[in-house]
Order: structure tokens, then C-alpha cells, then sequence
């Protein structure tokens, strides 16, 4: 079981890691716009519709790699002091009332939506029109990433419940942490504290030799 849950969590990294590329793209294409509209004067009506659907893209698509790794907003005030079990019991409840129902609309229109716009070969609207049907289909697609991620973490939050603590996930980047550097650094905390007061010092003197000047 452990074994199906980290692959999901890959998977869903893996489709993070491979649609964050949209920053760059998105990023080159702003860029090179912006060069040929003020040094060559010839701007491009299509590239606007493009860099909606690039950032549409990387936002639909982030959302099963942000849940694999915990990333969505959640009011830790009171649920950072719950017990596992009791964090558990929450997860599972939300998950099924709101997450599940929710994603499942999602999908559904969203797969309704996207082969309605491929019947009539939808395009934008612009003097430089882009087919626009490809980019609906992101729609159904994040909902499958989505709900396949949230089974999931309901199979983690019943392991929970049972266990008393939470299962292992796949992890990715990290955000910094400071006990960690100091160590990775050999840097102590009195070590920071002499160097505060040093830094203290040097101000003071340096405040009383202005003073002096003057």
C-alpha cells in the first residue's frame, strides 16, 4: 500500500516538475515580445492568448504536485496543535464533504466543456486566433491529477486514524531550514550571539566618532 501511495506522489511530481516548465516558456515568450514590439515595432496579437493559457496551464497543473507535498492553504492556527489522529479525522471529513464532491464536478464538466469546444474546433478570439480546444482539455486533465492525489491522501488520513501518526510521502524542494544550516555550517548560536554584539560595538563606536568629528 505504501508502495502505490509513493508512486502516486511521484507521479504527481513528476507532472509538477514537468509543467513548471511553463515559467520558462512563459517567461521567453514575454520577453521576446516585449524586444519586438519596442525594437522592431511589430507586436504579435496571438502571443497574449498564449501566455494566458501557458499560466493556465501551470496553475491547472500544479495543483495534484501541491497537495502531494502539502502546499495548499490550511488554517494551522488551531489544526498545527491537533494530534495526528485528531488532524486525520478532519482531513478525512473535509476531504469527503468538499474535496471529492468538488473535484468531481470539476472533471466532469470540465471533460463536457473541452469536447464541446473540440466539436466546433474552438478558437480565440483575435485577429491572430490559437485553437483553444487543447487548452480546455488541461481542464478534466488536473481534475484526474487532483483526484487520484486526494484518494490518496484519504488512504493516508485512514492510516492515520488507525496508526496514530501520519505515513511517509514523497518529498521534493524544501523550504530552508534554519537549525539544519546552522549545522550543515558548524555555526553555534553563541557564535551569532558574539557576532551581534561585535556588530553592537562597532555601530557604537562608529556613532561616537562621528560625534567626536562633529
Amino acid at each position: 500500500m505504501q508502495k502505490a501511495l509513493l508512486w502516486v506522489d511521484r507521479a504527481s511530481t513528476l507532472a509538477g516538475q514537468v509543467f513548471s516548465w511553463s515559467i520558462v516558456v512563459l517567461t521567453a515568450l514575454i520577453s521576446w515580445e516585449v524586444f519586438s514590439r519596442y525594437v522592431f515595432n511589430t507586436p504579435h496579437a496571438w502571443v497574449q492568448d498564449a501566455q494566458i493559457m501557458l499560466y493556465g496551464v501551470l496553475f491547472m497543473m500544479a495543483g495534484a504536485y501541491t497537495l502531494s507535498k502539502e502546499g495548499h492553504v490550511r488554517g494551522d492556527v488551531l489544526y498545527s496543535f491537533f494530534e495526528p489522529r485528531t488532524q486525520a479525522i478532519w482531513d478525512l471529513v473535509l476531504y469527503i464533504v468538499f474535496f471529492l464532491p468538488g473535484i468531481f464536478a470539476l472533471s466532469y464538466a470540465g471533460w463536457i466543456y473541452a469536447n464541446e469546444s473540440l466539436a466546433i474546433r474552438e478558437q480565440t478570439f483575435s485577429p491572430e486566433p490559437l485553437p483553444l480546444y487543447p487548452f480546455k482539455f488541461v481542464i478534466p486533465a488536473a481534475g484526474f491529477g487532483l483526484m487520484l492525489q486526494g484518494i490518496v491522501e484519504i488512504i493516508r488520513c485512514v492510516i492515520c486514524i488507525r496508526d496514530g501518526e501520519w505515513p511517509s510521502r514523497e518529498h521534493d524542494v524544501e523550504e530552508v531550514d534554519v537549525e539544519k544550516l546552522k549545522e550543515m555550517v558548524h555555526v553555534k548560536d553563541e557564535d551569532i550571539a558574539a557576532l551581534d554584539k561585535f556588530v553592537v560595538a562597532q555601530e557604537a563606536a562608529h556613532h561616537q566618532h562621528d560625534g567626536a568629528a562633529k
